[in-house]
């Protein structure tokens, strides 16, 4: 198979900075004067950042807005399949020929320039949009907020600000605090922000800043809440009170993401019929994704395996508590993490509910915690945890013991795209 030419022009964009991150918007600033500031010519934008669940949240406001007829471009990051994934145009992923275009043009407008392969792919996808008609834009943030080259918008209809918790502490600081601070970074003057639950540190942070900016806040706990109760989603604020389905996306958790979502919904205007979309019509890979066909299930066809890209301990804690929720059954993980991340405190939660780990190395990235080391934090942990050389094999190994067990592939976004790649 012959390889994309946009696969080619990412790859040369990887050389154009010596580091993967390098937290700043100048390179970003020049680039989009070179290329005629194409975020001053978008539709309104709702800008989103987090540490958990922005993601899942984004993924809720576009099909909510979806589900009463409006045309949505969304970027998010990373992606795990293919880079189209990181950029849809009106609802639909780029096409090569528009990638390839738009990177070709950013490649060319950067004339050699220092700038990180983020920045500049960033900048790719707000030219993209800036050239096809939607009625709305969401954009994810990459890292932070404040200095993350989505922050480009000098006038968001929405921002949105999910859970705040521990991660990429070398980048953010090292208490949730600071990293509270960094995410505010993206509130505007007079813009509305929506506020996911936070701990009460992060949330008078993000509320100090926002009063600096004089951007009303809309707060989980003050200004809306949403609850399960007998098996139905129940979403209230200042307008009223909404009875929904559940999301289809598994876990208590995403009863959070789901009223962040209709939180912005409501916001922005929107009814029951956006509201009840965004729960039911929504769709996010490799979070607490079913396998239900492909390879990994004819190697065990009697387990149930599922797909999980968290990779802190917030996240850790969520998929415990989801875990805990499903009927009995002998539970095994599958795990690989970067070296970057909390291993330990990833992992201390899903002791609580696994019967056993087996580590393996991430294919093709450089920064994947080896596998040796992963099953020797799982011990500390209390998981009784060995290796294995690809994730096939580790599930032989489960399977081979215990047909029918529950067995999660977890611990890292660029573990599931690789297994949603293999499995495809």
């Amino acid at each position: 198979m012959t390889t994309a030419r946009s696969d080619v022009i990412l790859d040369r964009m990887m050389s154009l900075h010596p580091k993967i991150i390098d937290l700043t918007l100048d390179r970003v600033w020049r680039l989009l004067e070179a290329l005629g500031n194409p975020q001053d010519h978008l539709p309104p934008v709702i800008h989103v950042a987090g540490t958990n669940g922005k993601g899942s949240t984004q993924a809720m406001i576009r099909a909510g807005l979806n589900g009463v007829g409006l045309r949505v471009h969304a970027y998010t990051s990373p992606h795990l399949v293919r880079f189209h994934e990181r950029i849809r145009l009106a609802d639909s992923l780029i096409s090569e020929a528009a990638l390839t275009e738009v990177l070709d043009e950013c490649y060319k407008a950067n004339n050699g320039e220092p700038i990180t392969y983020f920045e500049i792919t960033t900048c790719a996808a707000l030219l993209a949009f800036s050239r096809v008609p939607a009625d709305m834009v969401l954009l994810e943030v990459g890292l932070g907020g404040r200095l993350d080259a989505t922050n480009v918008i000098a006038h968001p209809a929405l921002t949105v600000i999910t859970p705040v918790s521990l991660d990429h502490q070398q980048y953010l600081g090292d208490t949730v605090e600071a990293i509270a601070g960094e995410k505010a970074g993206i509130i505007k003057r007079g813009v509305p922000v929506v506020v996911g639950p936070q701990e009460p540190g992060g949330l008078a942070v993000i509320e100090d800043k926002a009063a600096k900016l004089g951007a009303p806040v809309l707060a989980y706990g003050q200004h809306w809440h949403a609850w399960e109760e007998r098996g139905r989603l129940v979403y209230q604020d200042e307008t009223g009170l909404l009875d929904l389905p559940l999301p289809v996306l598994p876990g208590a958790y995403q009863i959070r993401n789901a009223g962040a979502a209709l939180a912005s919904l409501r916001q922005l205007g929107f009814g029951e019929d956006a509201a009840e979309a965004a729960v039911t019509r929504v769709e996010w890979p490799a979070r607490m994704q079913r396998l239900r066909t492909g390879p990994l299930t004819g190697i065990a066809p009697e387990a149930e395996l599922w797909l999980d890209g968290g990779h802190n301990p917030d996240a850790g804690n969520a998929l415990s508590a989801h875990l805990a929720t499903l009927p009995r059954r002998p539970t095994h993980l599958i795990c690989g993490m970067l070296n970057t991340k909390d291993v330990a405190g990833y992992l201390r939660p899903m002791a609580k509910v696994a019967d056993g780990l087996i580590a393996v190395s991430i294919p093709d990235q450089a920064a994947t915690l080896p596998a040796d080391v992963t099953a020797d934090t799982a011990r500390r942990a209390g998981l009784p945890a060995q290796t294995a050389d690809t994730v096939e094999n580790a599930l032989r190994s489960i399977v081979e013991k215990t047909p029918a067990a529950r067995v999660l592939i977890c611990g890292s976004l660029y573990l599931a795209g690789q297994v949603l790649r293999d499995n495809g």
